[in-house]
Protein backbone atom coordinates (compact mmCIF):
# COMPACT_ATOMS: atom_id res chain seq x y z
CA UNK A 1 0.00 0.00 0.00
CA UNK A 2 2.96 2.62 0.79
CA UNK A 3 4.47 1.66 -2.28
CA UNK A 4 1.14 2.32 -4.10
CA UNK A 5 1.27 5.91 -2.49
CA UNK A 6 5.06 6.77 -3.42
CA UNK A 7 4.09 5.62 -7.00
CA UNK A 8 1.10 7.92 -7.16
CA UNK A 9 3.52 11.00 -5.43
CA UNK A 10 6.05 10.16 -8.45
CA UNK A 11 3.50 10.53 -11.11
CA UNK A 12 1.86 13.56 -9.88
CA UNK A 13 5.27 15.37 -9.33
CA UNK A 14 6.18 14.70 -12.68
CA UNK A 15 2.68 15.94 -13.94
CA UNK A 16 3.47 18.71 -12.11
CA UNK A 17 7.28 19.76 -13.34
CA UNK A 18 5.46 19.38 -16.81
CA UNK A 19 2.74 21.49 -16.15
CA UNK A 20 5.37 24.45 -14.81
CA UNK A 21 7.01 24.29 -18.08
CA UNK A 22 4.41 24.37 -20.16
CA UNK A 23 2.81 27.30 -18.21
CA UNK A 24 6.75 28.88 -18.36
CA UNK A 25 6.45 29.09 -22.37
CA UNK A 26 3.14 29.31 -23.19
CA UNK A 27 1.91 31.46 -20.36
CA UNK A 28 4.61 33.83 -19.22
CA UNK A 29 2.98 36.39 -17.11
CA UNK A 30 2.08 33.86 -14.92
CA UNK A 31 5.71 32.57 -14.54
CA UNK A 32 4.76 32.75 -10.60
CA UNK A 33 2.60 29.78 -10.99
CA UNK A 34 5.14 27.96 -13.06
CA UNK A 35 7.25 28.78 -10.75
CA UNK A 36 5.07 26.87 -7.44
CA UNK A 37 4.46 24.06 -9.45
CA UNK A 38 8.04 23.25 -10.35
CA UNK A 39 9.23 23.22 -6.84
CA UNK A 40 5.90 21.35 -5.80
CA UNK A 41 6.82 18.54 -8.10
CA UNK A 42 10.56 18.41 -7.57
CA UNK A 43 9.69 17.90 -3.63
CA UNK A 44 6.87 14.79 -4.96
CA UNK A 45 10.22 13.39 -6.95
CA UNK A 46 11.95 13.76 -4.02
CA UNK A 47 9.78 11.73 -2.08
CA UNK A 48 9.51 9.37 -4.09
CA UNK A 49 12.92 8.55 -4.53
CA UNK A 50 13.26 8.10 -0.95
CA UNK A 51 10.30 6.14 -0.65
CA UNK A 52 12.37 3.85 -3.33
CA UNK A 53 15.69 4.08 -2.04
CA UNK A 54 16.38 -0.10 -2.19
CA UNK A 55 15.22 -0.35 -5.74
CA UNK A 56 17.84 2.53 -6.77
CA UNK A 57 20.47 0.84 -4.76
CA UNK A 58 20.15 -2.23 -6.12
CA UNK A 59 19.99 -0.61 -10.11
CA UNK A 60 23.68 0.91 -9.03
CA UNK A 61 25.05 -1.94 -7.78
CA UNK A 62 26.21 -3.86 -10.81
CA UNK A 63 29.19 -3.21 -12.88
CA UNK A 64 27.44 -1.70 -16.34
CA UNK A 65 25.43 0.60 -13.77
CA UNK A 66 28.44 1.67 -12.07
CA UNK A 67 30.02 2.53 -15.49
CA UNK A 68 26.67 4.06 -16.60
CA UNK A 69 26.89 6.56 -13.60
CA UNK A 70 30.24 7.29 -14.13
CA UNK A 71 29.00 8.34 -18.10
CA UNK A 72 25.61 10.41 -16.48
CA UNK A 73 28.36 12.59 -13.77
CA UNK A 74 30.97 13.64 -16.40
CA UNK A 75 27.86 14.33 -18.43
CA UNK A 76 26.59 16.38 -16.04
CA UNK A 77 30.12 17.78 -15.17
CA UNK A 78 30.28 19.03 -18.32
CA UNK A 79 26.75 20.75 -18.90
CA UNK A 80 27.41 22.62 -15.47
CA UNK A 81 30.88 23.55 -16.63
CA UNK A 82 29.16 25.05 -19.74
CA UNK A 83 26.54 26.32 -17.37
CA UNK A 84 28.76 28.30 -15.59
CA UNK A 85 30.65 29.62 -18.67
CA UNK A 86 26.85 31.17 -19.94
CA UNK A 87 26.84 32.20 -16.70
CA UNK A 88 29.23 34.16 -15.94
CA UNK A 89 29.85 35.18 -19.60
CA UNK A 90 26.15 36.61 -19.50
CA UNK A 91 27.35 38.98 -16.69
CA UNK A 92 30.63 39.93 -17.04
CA UNK A 93 31.61 41.82 -20.32
CA UNK A 94 34.97 41.08 -21.92
CA UNK A 95 36.34 41.49 -25.30
CA UNK A 96 39.42 41.28 -26.74
CA UNK A 97 40.35 44.23 -29.34
CA UNK A 98 42.65 42.84 -32.02
CA UNK A 99 42.38 46.17 -34.76
CA UNK A 100 45.40 48.19 -35.58
CA UNK A 101 44.04 51.17 -33.79
CA UNK A 102 41.82 50.07 -30.97
CA UNK A 103 38.88 50.43 -33.14
CA UNK A 104 36.42 48.88 -31.04
CA UNK A 105 37.58 50.37 -27.71
CA UNK A 106 36.26 52.98 -25.82
CA UNK A 107 38.79 55.65 -25.57
CA UNK A 108 39.05 57.13 -22.07
CA UNK A 109 37.35 60.36 -22.73
CA UNK A 110 33.84 58.41 -23.36
CA UNK A 111 34.82 55.88 -19.87
CA UNK A 112 35.21 59.25 -17.98
CA UNK A 113 32.00 61.03 -19.82
CA UNK A 114 29.91 57.82 -18.97
CA UNK A 115 31.30 57.05 -15.00
CA UNK A 116 30.84 61.16 -14.51
CA UNK A 117 26.85 60.46 -15.35
CA UNK A 118 24.46 60.85 -12.11
CA UNK A 119 21.44 60.22 -14.01
CA UNK A 120 20.07 57.74 -16.10
CA UNK A 121 20.71 58.46 -19.90
CA UNK A 122 19.03 56.31 -22.73
CA UNK A 123 20.37 55.96 -26.48
CA UNK A 124 17.31 55.04 -28.79
CA UNK A 125 18.49 53.20 -32.02
CA UNK A 126 16.15 54.13 -34.98
CA UNK A 127 17.13 52.11 -37.79
CA UNK A 128 16.08 49.40 -39.60
CA UNK A 129 16.61 45.18 -38.54
CA UNK A 130 18.28 44.30 -40.56
CA UNK A 131 21.16 47.49 -39.44
CA UNK A 132 20.73 46.34 -36.18
CA UNK A 133 23.86 44.23 -36.05
CA UNK A 134 26.37 47.23 -36.79
CA UNK A 135 25.20 49.40 -33.86
CA UNK A 136 25.33 46.19 -31.53
CA UNK A 137 29.04 46.23 -32.15
CA UNK A 138 29.54 49.50 -30.38
CA UNK A 139 26.71 50.18 -28.25
CA UNK A 140 27.03 47.82 -25.94
CA UNK A 141 30.29 48.62 -24.83
CA UNK A 142 28.62 51.83 -23.59
CA UNK A 143 26.19 50.25 -21.34
CA UNK A 144 28.88 47.90 -19.69
CA UNK A 145 30.83 50.79 -18.82
CA UNK A 146 27.99 52.52 -17.10
CA UNK A 147 25.09 51.09 -15.44
CA UNK A 148 23.33 54.39 -16.33
CA UNK A 149 23.26 54.00 -19.95
CA UNK A 150 20.20 51.84 -21.03
CA UNK A 151 19.80 51.39 -24.97
CA UNK A 152 17.08 50.24 -26.77
CA UNK A 153 16.97 49.44 -30.71
CA UNK A 154 13.84 50.46 -32.42
CA UNK A 155 12.39 49.99 -36.18
CA UNK A 156 10.78 53.30 -37.26
CA UNK A 157 8.70 51.58 -39.79
CA UNK A 158 7.25 49.51 -37.04
CA UNK A 159 6.68 52.36 -34.65
CA UNK A 160 5.92 55.50 -36.77
CA UNK A 161 4.71 57.20 -33.59
CA UNK A 162 7.70 56.89 -31.80
CA UNK A 163 9.61 58.28 -34.67
CA UNK A 164 7.76 61.30 -35.30
CA UNK A 165 7.64 62.22 -31.55
CA UNK A 166 11.29 61.93 -31.51
CA UNK A 167 11.87 63.72 -34.53
CA UNK A 168 13.51 61.23 -36.51
CA UNK A 169 14.39 62.26 -40.27
CA UNK A 170 16.47 59.55 -41.44
CA UNK A 171 17.39 55.91 -40.54
CA UNK A 172 20.61 55.31 -38.69
CA UNK A 173 19.82 58.05 -35.90
CA UNK A 174 20.42 57.59 -32.44
CA UNK A 175 18.32 59.36 -29.80
CA UNK A 176 19.93 60.12 -26.45
CA UNK A 177 17.88 61.52 -23.56
CA UNK A 178 19.35 62.90 -20.35
CA UNK A 179 17.66 64.83 -17.84
CA UNK A 180 14.68 65.94 -20.54
CA UNK A 181 17.17 66.92 -23.14
CA UNK A 182 17.26 65.05 -26.34
CA UNK A 183 20.28 64.86 -28.96
CA UNK A 184 19.81 63.46 -31.82
CA UNK A 185 23.20 61.57 -33.90
CA UNK A 186 23.27 60.01 -37.28
CA UNK A 187 26.46 58.03 -36.94
CA UNK A 188 28.16 54.72 -35.25
CA UNK A 189 31.53 56.01 -34.65
CA UNK A 190 32.35 56.13 -31.07
CA UNK A 191 33.87 60.16 -31.74
CA UNK A 192 29.93 61.13 -32.57
CA UNK A 193 27.86 59.01 -30.14
CA UNK A 194 30.60 60.32 -27.16
CA UNK A 195 29.87 63.90 -28.70
CA UNK A 196 26.55 63.73 -28.53
CA UNK A 197 26.81 62.09 -24.98
CA UNK A 198 28.64 65.47 -23.83
CA UNK A 199 26.23 67.64 -25.32
CA UNK A 200 23.44 66.09 -24.20
CA UNK A 201 24.96 66.44 -20.85
CA UNK A 202 26.41 69.53 -20.61
CA UNK A 203 22.74 71.36 -21.86
CA UNK A 204 24.00 74.41 -23.38
CA UNK A 205 26.39 75.32 -25.65
CA UNK A 206 29.60 77.41 -24.15
CA UNK A 207 30.99 79.77 -26.38
CA UNK A 208 34.52 80.45 -27.25
CA UNK A 209 36.05 83.14 -28.60
CA UNK A 210 39.44 84.06 -30.87
CA UNK A 211 40.73 87.00 -30.72
CA UNK A 212 41.22 89.08 -33.67
CA UNK A 213 42.94 91.94 -34.93
CA UNK A 214 46.66 91.31 -34.08
CA UNK A 215 47.80 88.39 -36.53
CA UNK A 216 46.29 85.97 -34.65
CA UNK A 217 45.72 82.64 -36.08
CA UNK A 218 42.31 81.69 -38.60
CA UNK A 219 39.97 79.55 -36.95
CA UNK A 220 38.20 79.57 -40.54
CA UNK A 221 41.08 79.08 -42.46
CA UNK A 222 42.29 75.53 -44.04
CA UNK A 223 45.79 76.47 -45.03
CA UNK A 224 48.64 75.44 -43.29
CA UNK A 225 49.01 77.42 -40.10
CA UNK A 226 45.24 77.74 -40.12
CA UNK A 227 42.47 76.58 -36.91
CA UNK A 228 40.11 75.50 -38.68
CA UNK A 229 40.75 71.65 -38.10
CA UNK A 230 40.56 72.84 -34.45
CA UNK A 231 37.96 74.64 -34.39
CA UNK A 232 35.81 71.37 -35.93
CA UNK A 233 37.27 69.60 -33.14
CA UNK A 234 35.95 72.34 -30.60
CA UNK A 235 32.55 72.30 -32.25
CA UNK A 236 32.24 68.63 -31.60
CA UNK A 237 33.08 68.95 -27.75
CA UNK A 238 30.14 71.15 -27.53
CA UNK A 239 31.29 74.44 -28.05
CA UNK A 240 30.51 77.17 -30.33
CA UNK A 241 33.51 79.02 -31.66
CA UNK A 242 33.23 83.05 -32.42
CA UNK A 243 35.65 85.52 -33.68
CA UNK A 244 36.16 88.96 -31.49
CA UNK A 245 38.09 92.00 -32.23
CA UNK A 246 38.13 94.00 -28.83
CA UNK A 247 39.15 97.01 -30.30
CA UNK A 248 35.84 97.63 -31.56
CA UNK A 249 33.71 96.81 -28.43
CA UNK A 250 34.24 97.86 -24.92
CA UNK A 251 34.14 94.54 -23.14
CA UNK A 252 34.43 91.01 -23.62
CA UNK A 253 30.95 89.44 -24.28
CA UNK A 254 29.26 88.45 -21.48
CA UNK A 255 28.84 84.88 -22.99
CA UNK A 256 32.10 84.11 -23.21
CA UNK A 257 32.91 81.13 -21.80
CA UNK A 258 36.89 81.23 -22.72
CA UNK A 259 38.75 84.01 -24.65
CA UNK A 260 42.11 82.74 -26.84
CA UNK A 261 45.09 84.52 -28.66
CA UNK A 262 46.11 82.37 -30.64
CA UNK A 263 49.49 83.56 -32.08
CA UNK A 264 48.97 87.55 -32.16
CA UNK A 265 51.86 89.07 -34.19
CA UNK A 266 50.93 92.66 -32.96
CA UNK A 267 50.75 93.42 -29.28
CA UNK A 268 47.28 94.41 -27.50
CA UNK A 269 46.36 98.37 -26.93
CA UNK A 270 45.76 99.25 -23.65
CA UNK A 271 41.91 99.60 -23.79
CA UNK A 272 42.07 95.68 -24.59
CA UNK A 273 43.93 94.72 -21.86
CA UNK A 274 41.94 96.64 -19.65
CA UNK A 275 39.05 94.93 -20.90
CA UNK A 276 40.50 90.80 -20.63
CA UNK A 277 41.60 92.43 -17.47
CA UNK A 278 37.58 93.50 -16.49
CA UNK A 279 37.03 89.66 -17.94
CA UNK A 280 38.95 87.92 -15.67
CA UNK A 281 38.33 90.20 -12.91
CA UNK A 282 34.59 88.34 -12.75
CA UNK A 283 35.85 85.13 -13.71
CA UNK A 284 36.95 84.77 -16.85
CA UNK A 285 38.52 82.24 -18.35
CA UNK A 286 42.31 83.35 -20.92
CA UNK A 287 43.95 81.27 -23.37
CA UNK A 288 47.35 83.19 -24.06
CA UNK A 289 49.60 81.39 -26.93
CA UNK A 290 52.43 83.80 -27.64
CA UNK A 291 54.38 83.01 -30.28
CA UNK A 292 58.53 83.81 -30.28
CA UNK A 293 59.14 86.48 -32.76
CA UNK A 294 58.84 85.63 -36.69
CA UNK A 295 61.81 88.68 -37.71
CA UNK A 296 64.43 90.00 -36.36
CA UNK A 297 62.65 93.18 -36.31
CA UNK A 298 59.57 92.32 -34.47
CA UNK A 299 57.56 94.14 -31.77
CA UNK A 300 57.65 92.90 -28.68
CA UNK A 301 54.25 91.72 -27.41
CA UNK A 302 55.04 93.88 -24.29
CA UNK A 303 51.16 94.20 -22.58
CA UNK A 304 50.35 90.80 -23.01
CA UNK A 305 53.55 89.90 -21.51
CA UNK A 306 52.55 91.91 -18.69
CA UNK A 307 49.10 90.91 -18.40
CA UNK A 308 50.46 87.17 -17.97
CA UNK A 309 53.41 88.41 -14.95
CA UNK A 310 50.20 89.67 -13.37
CA UNK A 311 49.11 85.86 -13.24
CA UNK A 312 52.37 84.79 -11.92
CA UNK A 313 53.54 83.61 -15.40
CA UNK A 314 56.73 84.39 -16.79
CA UNK A 315 57.43 84.80 -20.59
CA UNK A 316 60.72 84.14 -21.79
CA UNK A 317 62.24 86.02 -25.05
CA UNK A 318 64.29 83.26 -26.19
CA UNK A 319 63.68 80.24 -28.58
CA UNK A 320 63.38 76.25 -27.02
CA UNK A 321 66.01 74.66 -28.66
CA UNK A 322 65.68 70.58 -28.76
CA UNK A 323 68.72 68.36 -29.54
CA UNK A 324 67.32 65.17 -28.62
CA UNK A 325 67.05 63.08 -31.74
CA UNK A 326 62.89 62.44 -30.81
CA UNK A 327 62.23 65.13 -32.82
CA UNK A 328 63.55 63.31 -36.03
CA UNK A 329 61.32 60.97 -35.58
CA UNK A 330 58.08 62.69 -36.34
CA UNK A 331 60.24 64.49 -39.27
CA UNK A 332 60.77 67.31 -37.17
CA UNK A 333 64.01 69.39 -36.42
CA UNK A 334 65.49 70.88 -33.46
CA UNK A 335 63.70 74.36 -33.77
CA UNK A 336 60.64 72.13 -32.71
CA UNK A 337 60.66 70.77 -29.38
CA UNK A 338 59.23 67.41 -28.20
CA UNK A 339 57.37 67.53 -25.08
CA UNK A 340 57.01 63.90 -23.24
CA UNK A 341 56.87 65.18 -19.62
CA UNK A 342 54.25 66.66 -17.95
CA UNK A 343 53.88 67.88 -14.22
CA UNK A 344 51.00 67.06 -12.00
CA UNK A 345 48.29 68.94 -13.22
CA UNK A 346 44.74 68.29 -13.83
CA UNK A 347 45.20 69.30 -17.95
CA UNK A 348 47.57 66.07 -18.23
CA UNK A 349 45.92 63.82 -15.69
CA UNK A 350 47.29 60.56 -17.24
CA UNK A 351 48.39 62.62 -20.09
CA UNK A 352 51.78 59.89 -21.81
CA UNK A 353 51.34 61.22 -25.24
CA UNK A 354 54.20 63.03 -27.16
CA UNK A 355 53.57 66.80 -28.17
CA UNK A 356 55.33 69.36 -30.87
CA UNK A 357 55.81 72.90 -30.72
CA UNK A 358 57.24 74.29 -33.45
CA UNK A 359 59.07 77.30 -32.67
CA UNK A 360 58.37 77.83 -29.36
CA UNK A 361 59.03 80.13 -26.55
CA UNK A 362 60.13 79.37 -22.35
CA UNK A 363 56.94 79.75 -19.88
CA UNK A 364 57.95 79.53 -16.63
CA UNK A 365 55.98 80.49 -13.18
CA UNK A 366 56.80 82.79 -11.05
CA UNK A 367 58.66 81.27 -8.09
CA UNK A 368 57.19 83.67 -5.59
CA UNK A 369 54.28 84.43 -6.85
CA UNK A 370 52.53 87.44 -7.39
CA UNK A 371 49.56 89.39 -5.43
CA UNK A 372 48.75 85.70 -3.88
CA UNK A 373 48.35 84.16 -7.10
CA UNK A 374 50.82 80.67 -7.99
CA UNK A 375 51.06 79.38 -11.59
CA UNK A 376 51.90 75.74 -12.17
CA UNK A 377 54.00 74.66 -15.16
CA UNK A 378 52.43 71.71 -16.68
CA UNK A 379 54.50 70.77 -20.28
CA UNK A 380 58.38 70.43 -19.98
CA UNK A 381 60.69 69.51 -22.70
CA UNK A 382 63.58 66.95 -22.37
CA UNK A 383 66.70 67.87 -20.60
CA UNK A 384 68.82 67.97 -24.04
CA UNK A 385 67.25 71.18 -24.59
CA UNK A 386 67.59 74.74 -24.05
CA UNK A 387 66.42 78.56 -23.91
CA UNK A 388 68.31 79.67 -27.03
CA UNK A 389 68.77 83.66 -26.32
CA UNK A 390 69.82 84.28 -29.75
CA UNK A 391 66.90 84.44 -31.61
CA UNK A 392 68.20 85.92 -35.13
CA UNK A 393 70.65 82.59 -35.15
CA UNK A 394 67.48 80.53 -35.36
CA UNK A 395 65.39 83.29 -37.65
CA UNK A 396 68.32 83.08 -40.36
CA UNK A 397 69.13 79.88 -40.06
CA UNK A 398 72.76 79.90 -38.10
CA UNK A 399 74.42 77.64 -36.07
CA UNK A 400 72.63 76.36 -32.55
CA UNK A 401 75.19 75.82 -30.19
CA UNK A 402 74.50 76.19 -26.58
CA UNK A 403 76.14 78.83 -24.71
CA UNK A 404 75.77 79.36 -21.36
CA UNK A 405 78.06 82.62 -21.20
CA UNK A 406 75.21 84.13 -23.80
CA UNK A 407 72.54 84.11 -21.54
CA UNK A 408 71.08 80.19 -23.15
CA UNK A 409 69.44 78.06 -20.26
CA UNK A 410 69.97 74.60 -20.13
CA UNK A 411 66.86 72.27 -20.01
CA UNK A 412 64.42 70.89 -19.47
CA UNK A 413 62.23 73.90 -20.38
CA UNK A 414 58.71 74.39 -19.73
CA UNK A 415 56.44 76.20 -22.37
CA UNK A 416 53.29 76.12 -20.80
CA UNK A 417 51.99 77.25 -17.14
CA UNK A 418 47.95 77.83 -15.93
CA UNK A 419 46.99 79.29 -12.81
CA UNK A 420 43.76 79.56 -10.99
CA UNK A 421 41.86 82.03 -8.18
CA UNK A 422 39.02 83.14 -6.91
CA UNK A 423 37.10 85.77 -9.05
CA UNK A 424 37.53 89.32 -7.61
CA UNK A 425 34.20 90.38 -5.49
CA UNK A 426 32.07 92.39 -7.68
CA UNK A 427 28.85 92.85 -8.42
CA UNK A 428 29.46 91.12 -11.52
CA UNK A 429 31.43 88.40 -10.56
CA UNK A 430 28.43 87.93 -7.62
CA UNK A 431 25.68 88.17 -10.87
CA UNK A 432 27.68 85.44 -12.62
CA UNK A 433 28.21 83.25 -9.93
CA UNK A 434 23.88 83.49 -9.29
CA UNK A 435 23.60 82.74 -12.86
CA UNK A 436 25.43 79.75 -13.14
CA UNK A 437 24.04 78.15 -9.95
CA UNK A 438 20.67 78.82 -10.99
CA UNK A 439 21.73 76.97 -14.39
CA UNK A 440 23.14 74.38 -12.24
CA UNK A 441 26.69 74.65 -14.04
CA UNK A 442 28.24 74.89 -10.33
CA UNK A 443 28.37 73.24 -7.28
CA UNK A 444 26.26 75.17 -4.28
CA UNK A 445 28.42 78.02 -2.59
CA UNK A 446 30.75 77.70 -5.55
CA UNK A 447 32.36 80.94 -6.44
CA UNK A 448 33.75 81.98 -9.84
CA UNK A 449 36.49 80.75 -10.38
CA UNK A 450 39.52 82.54 -12.70
CA UNK A 451 41.85 80.21 -14.86
CA UNK A 452 44.45 81.28 -17.23
CA UNK A 453 46.92 79.70 -19.06
CA UNK A 454 49.90 80.29 -20.90
CA UNK A 455 51.55 78.15 -23.41
CA UNK A 456 54.90 79.68 -25.87
CA UNK A 457 53.17 78.21 -29.02
CA UNK A 458 50.39 78.76 -31.35
CA UNK A 459 51.49 76.39 -34.12
CA UNK A 460 50.83 73.25 -32.04
CA UNK A 461 47.33 73.15 -32.61
CA UNK A 462 47.49 74.74 -36.08
CA UNK A 463 46.22 72.09 -39.25
CA UNK A 464 49.99 71.12 -39.71
CA UNK A 465 50.82 69.88 -36.27
CA UNK A 466 47.40 68.77 -35.33
CA UNK A 467 47.96 65.29 -36.08
CA UNK A 468 51.20 64.73 -34.02
CA UNK A 469 50.03 62.12 -31.78
CA UNK A 470 49.12 64.20 -28.22
CA UNK A 471 48.64 67.84 -29.79
CA UNK A 472 45.03 67.92 -30.43
CA UNK A 473 44.30 66.32 -27.10
CA UNK A 474 46.35 68.54 -25.18
CA UNK A 475 44.71 71.68 -26.69
CA UNK A 476 41.29 69.99 -26.27
CA UNK A 477 42.41 68.82 -22.69
CA UNK A 478 43.10 72.57 -21.82
CA UNK A 479 39.51 74.18 -22.78
CA UNK A 480 37.87 71.42 -20.80
CA UNK A 481 39.71 72.74 -18.05
CA UNK A 482 39.47 76.21 -18.52
CA UNK A 483 35.64 76.07 -19.16
CA UNK A 484 36.21 74.02 -15.78
CA UNK A 485 34.59 70.54 -17.61
CA UNK A 486 36.92 68.26 -15.82
CA UNK A 487 35.21 65.22 -17.54
CA UNK A 488 36.55 66.73 -20.90
CA UNK A 489 40.13 66.27 -19.93
CA UNK A 490 41.11 62.61 -21.11
CA UNK A 491 42.42 61.13 -24.15
CA UNK A 492 39.53 61.55 -27.30
CA UNK A 493 38.00 58.66 -29.37
CA UNK A 494 40.83 57.79 -32.42
CA UNK A 495 39.49 58.49 -35.79
CA UNK A 496 39.06 55.31 -38.01
CA UNK A 497 41.97 54.95 -40.54
CA UNK A 498 41.85 54.33 -44.25
CA UNK A 499 43.67 50.73 -44.06
CA UNK A 500 42.56 50.18 -47.74
CA UNK A 501 45.42 48.79 -49.94
CA UNK A 502 45.34 51.23 -53.03
CA UNK A 503 46.65 49.48 -56.42
CA UNK A 504 47.77 50.81 -60.08
CA UNK A 505 45.85 49.04 -62.93
CA UNK A 506 49.60 47.00 -63.49
CA UNK A 507 49.76 46.18 -60.03
CA UNK A 508 45.99 44.22 -59.80
CA UNK A 509 46.73 42.28 -63.24
CA UNK A 510 49.92 40.83 -61.72
CA UNK A 511 47.82 40.05 -58.56
CA UNK A 512 45.04 38.73 -60.73
CA UNK A 513 47.83 36.86 -62.89
CA UNK A 514 49.61 35.64 -58.98
CA UNK A 515 46.11 34.45 -57.91
CA UNK A 516 44.41 32.35 -61.02
CA UNK A 517 47.74 31.16 -62.82
CA UNK A 518 50.61 31.45 -61.15
CA UNK A 519 49.82 29.57 -57.34
CA UNK A 520 47.34 26.70 -59.53
CA UNK A 521 50.27 25.73 -61.50
CA UNK A 522 52.44 25.75 -58.52
CA UNK A 523 49.62 23.63 -56.67
CA UNK A 524 49.41 21.17 -59.91
CA UNK A 525 53.20 20.71 -60.68
CA UNK A 526 53.61 19.91 -56.86
CA UNK A 527 51.12 16.94 -57.74
CA UNK A 528 52.88 15.88 -60.81
CA UNK A 529 56.14 16.11 -59.23
CA UNK A 530 54.81 13.85 -56.66
CA UNK A 531 53.59 11.41 -58.69
CA UNK A 532 56.01 10.90 -61.06
CA UNK A 533 58.43 10.57 -57.78
CA UNK A 534 56.09 7.69 -56.45
CA UNK A 535 55.85 5.97 -59.82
Amino acid sequence: MLKRAFDIVGWLGTALVLAAVAIFFSKPEWQQWSRWLAWAGLVCILLYAVGQWREIARAFAGRHARLGTISLLSVVIVIGILAAINYISNREYKRWDLTAGGQFTLSPQTEKVLQGLKEPLKMTVFARESDFARFRERLPQYEYASRQVKVEYVDPDKRPALARQMQIQSYGTIAIEYQGRTERVTSDSEQDITNGIIKVVTGRERTVYFTQGHGEKDTSSSERDGYNAIAAQIARDNYKVETLVLAQQPDVPADATIVVAAGPRNDFLPPEIEALKRYLARGGKLLLMLDPPNRVDAPPLTNLVALAHEWAIEVGSGVVVDVSGVGRLLGTSEEVPVAATYHSHPIVAQFDLLTAFPLARPISAVTAGVNNRFAQAFVETSPNSWAESDVKAILTGGELRFDEKAGDRKGPIAIAAAVSAAATESPDAQKAAEKDQAEGEKAEGEKPETRVVVFGDSDFASNFALGIQGNRDLFMNTLGWLSQQENLISIRPKETEDRRLTMTSGQQTRVLILVLVVLPLLVLGSGVYTWWRRR
